[in-house]
C-alpha cells in the first residue's frame, strides 16, 4: 500500500500544494516527518534539466525516490499523510481549493491505510499463532518421543540386580536426560554436571526453575534411604547461594522417620522425590514441571518435604 503509485502521488501532492513557501513547507510537513534538513536544503539549491530551481513537486519526487528503499520509508510517508489529514492552515497554500482537495484525499487514504495496517496486523498475529502452534506441536512430539525412550531405559535396569554404583550412574544419566528434555521445551534450564570447591565437590545434576537453582542427588539402593544420606545434599545446598535448594531422589523411598526429621530441621531446603514420582514423570501421567511446582507449593506453604505425585492423578 505504501509503495503504491497512488500513495506516492498523494505525498507529492501534499508537499507541492499545502504550503506555498518551501522553507515553511519543510518546517510544517517534512521536518515533523523526519526528512533531514541538510538534504532538503541541498534540493532547494538544485536545478532541473531546464536550468530552473527545483519546484516543490520536483523536490517531492526526489525525496520519494531517495527514501523509497529506506527502512523508515513507511513511517515517513504515513507521517506526511497524517499531517495532511489534520491540516487546517489553508491560507498558506498557493491555491486553497487544491489544498482542500489534497487534504480530503489524505483523509481518505489514511482511512484505507488504517484498514490495511489492521489487516496486516491480524495476518501477522495469525501467522505467529500458527507458527507457535507448529513449534509447540514439534516440541510436544519430541518430548513424548524422548520420554518414551527414557522410560525404556529406566525399565531395562529396574529389574536387574546390577551393582548399586553402576545402577546409580545409569539413574543419573536418565534423570539428567529427563531434565534436558524439558530444557529443550524451554520450561527449565539444565546445568550440566560439574565439580566445584577446587574439584573437591561433585554436583551430579542441577537445574534452574523460576529463578531458583536446584541441586539434585539420586539414590538407587536396595534399602530405603535414611536421614544421614541427605547430609551430603544438605551440605552442598548450604555451601551454595541463597537461591539454591535440593532435590533428593530415592528410587526405593526412605525410612519412616525421615520426613518427620526433615520437618524438625530449621534448614528446610530439600524436596523429596520417589521412584514412583519419576515413573509418573517418565510416563507423563504427571507433567514434571507441574509436579515440581506442586511439591514446592506443599513445601513452602505446608512445610511438607514430600508430596507424592500420585495425588495429582485424575
Amino acid at each position: 500500500m505504501y509503495q503504491s503509485t497512488d500513495t506516492k502521488k498523494l505525498v507529492i501532492e501534499i508537499i507541492a500544494t499545502l504550503v506555498n513557501i518551501k522553507s515553511t513547507m519543510y518546517d510544517l510537513i517534512l521536518k515533523p516527518s523526519g526528512i533531514n534538513k541538510d538534504y532538503f536544503h541541498s534540493l532547494t539549491k538544485q536545478k532541473n534539466d531546464y536550468g530552473k530551481w527545483l519546484s516543490k513537486r520536483e523536490i517531492a519526487s526526489k525525496i520519494i525516490a531517495a527514501i523509497e528503499n529506506h527502512e523508515s520509508y513507511e513511517k515517513i510517508v504515513r507521517s506526511i499523510i497524517t499531517i495532511a489529514s489534520e491540516w487546517s492552515q489553508f491560507h498558506l497554500a498557493g491555491n486553497e481549493y487544491e489544498a482542500r482537495a489534497t487534504v480530503q484525499k489524505a483523509r481518505d487514504v489514511l482511512g484505507v491505510l488504517d484498514i490495511w495496517e489492521e489487516k496486516e496486523k491480524r495476518d501477522r498475529e495469525q501467522a505467529k499463532e500458527k507458527a507457535d502452534k507448529e513449534k509447540n506441536s514439534q516440541k510436544e512430539h519430541e518430548l513424548i518421543k524422548q520420554l518414551q525412550l527414557l522410560l525404556m531405559m529406566y525399565d531395562s535396569i529396574s529389574g536387574k540386580s546390577e551393582n548399586p554404583q553402576s545402577r546409580g550412574t545409569m539413574l543419573e544419566d536418565i534423570v539428567n536426560r529427563l531434565f534436558n528434555v524439558y530444557d529443550l521445551t524451554e520450561q527449565l534450564t539444565v546445568v550440566q554436571a560439574f565439580r566445584r570447591n577446587e574439584n573437591g565437590e561433585q554436583i551430579d545434576g542441577a537445574f534452574k526453575l523460576d529463578g531458583w537453582h536446584y541441586i539434585v542427588e539420586m539414590k538407587w539402593t536396595s534399602q530405603v534411604s535414611g536421614i544421614r544420606e541427605l547430609d551430603s545434599l544438605y551440605g552442598k545446598v548450604s555451601r551454595s547461594g541463597k537461591q539454591t535448594m535440593g532435590v533428593f531422589l530415592s528410587i526405593n523411598g526412605w525410612s519412616s522417620h525421615v520426613v518427620d526429621l526433615m520437618k524438625q530441621n530449621s534448614d528446610k531446603s530439600i524436596l523429596l522425590m520417589s521412584g514412583y514420582d519419576l515413573r509418573l514423570a517418565l510416563t507423563r501421567q504427571v507433567d514434571l514441571i507441574k509436579m515440581l511446582h506442586k511439591k514446592l507449593s506443599k513445601f513452602n506453604l505446608e512445610s511438607e518435604p514430600f508430596f507424592g505425585a500420585e495425588n495429582m492423578l485424575e
